[in-house]
């Protein structure tokens, strides 16, 4: 299973420019390389290769090594791109959007991340420091730090290239590592259900809640501070709302790392699988008022579920994915489906059999049940009976 891990660099004055000189070079000559792909229609690697390999080491300095990568990166561009169309992820067939697409050349800005192979780029885990090819000659002795789990995994399992990325004047390296998995767990107990929501963030069959409340008020004080900034509109606000990007995006991360890390050591622990709803496109299905549109878009339910999913695959843990169509509405212990069964956002009251409970916890123990027979559905074989 591949897993990426970042670790930050700690470059001096010196090296963070030879760094940020080398990103420079080679998106200017993957620029000048996604040109001529696209003139000529040469998009795989190796033909645009042939096209442009000289000209990279001439005209932008870089080694052989560098104008390899870079050659890969704007072939993936386009092989990407090409994906997309067809699926219809750039608009529909005659749209102004998808012919906008298709008639000009992929562009790469100046501080696009740049991939490295092993020849490129090394690590010395001991001593904490890599060193990286620039345009400036080899730079060795580049510091680097990252947690204990982060540096664990280099050592063991670092295996492909590494990406070289800037970020708000920060600078990281992003390393592919193969990490393995556990052998999956085939015969579960059973299924724990997961209700992803916005008050509740998760809530389970087994009876965890993972509340919202903390983080939606820290987005609604940050979405505050954010209005009253560019209200103002003054250099020392400009540079604020500067240093202030992501903080809210990487404060959501960390809370779903820890939920789905939590959510995943009980389902390994009890020996359950993991059975999750699909919301996908639920933003363009979802009516909500104005003032209720950042909430919702702001969810990042996806992330989660990509967290729990990821984790897992790395814990032997089996993980479906059900219909929560009337999840919420339909009563675990009876199955009676009325409107009229949520009397409230938080309250699930049956109308048939009359129990009642929290909502979030009625609609888990049905995506339990889901799970479950999904789960028995895809491991039946059916087979012709022998002739005789």
């Amino acid at each position: 299973m591949k897993v990426v891990v970042r670790v930050k660099l700690l470059p001096s004055p010196e090296q963070a420019e030879a760094l940020q000189a080398t990103l420079h070079a080679c998106n200017r000559a993957a620029n000048a390389a996604s040109g001529v792909a696209f003139t000529t229609g040469a998009t795989h690697k190796f033909a645009l290769q042939q096209h442009v390999y000289a000209a990279l080491k001439v005209k932008f300095g870089l080694s052989a090594q560098p104008a390899v990568r870079v050659i890969g990166k704007v072939a993936d561009a386009y092989t990407t791109r090409t994906a997309h169309l067809d699926k219809g992820l750039l608009g529909h067939k005659g749209s102004k959007r998808r012919a906008r697409s298709e008639a000009t050349p992929i562009r790469f800005r100046p501080d696009s991340a740049q991939p490295f192979d092993d020849r490129c780029l090394s690590w010395q885990l001991d001593a904490r420091t890599v060193s990286i090819w620039t345009t400036r000659g080899r730079m060795k002795n580049l510091a680097f730090t990252g947690s204990p789990d982060q540096l664990k995994a280099l050592a063991e399992h670092h295996q492909g290239e590494s990406d070289l990325i800037v970020q708000d004047g920060m600078w990281f390296v992003s390393a592919t590592c193969e990490v393995p998995e556990k052998p999956l767990n085939t015969e579960p107990t059973g299924f724990t259900g997961v209700d992803l929501g916005i008050v509740e963030i998760a809530t389970t069959s087994t009876g965890q809640r993972h509340a919202g409340r903390i983080l939606n008020r820290y987005r609604r004080r940050q979405n505050r501070l954010r209005a009253k900034l560019q209200k103002k509109n003054t250099k020392s606000t400009k540079r604020v709302l500067k240093r202030l990007r992501r903080r809210e995006s990487r404060r959501a991360r960390d809370v779903n790392h820890m939920i789905s890390k939590s959510i995943v050591e009980r389902a390994e622990r009890t020996g359950h699988g993991i059975a999750l709803e699909d919301l996908k496109g639920i933003r363009g299905r979802a009516r909500q008022a104005k003032r209720n549109r950042y909430t919702l878009h702001s969810w990042s339910f996806a992330q989660l579920r990509d967290f729990l999913t990821y984790k897992a695959r790395r814990a032997g843990v089996p993980v479906v994915v059900v219909d929560p169509a009337y999840s919420s509405q339909s009563c675990s212990e009876c199955d009676h489906t009325s409107r009229r069964n949520r009397p409230s956002q938080a309250v699930f009251a049956c109308t048939g059999c009359g129990v009642v409970m929290h909502a979030d916890t009625n609609a888990s123990r049905n995506l339990a049940r889901r799970g479950e027979i999904v789960w028995n559905a895809g491991r039946s074989v059916s087979r012709p009976c022998p002739s005789l």
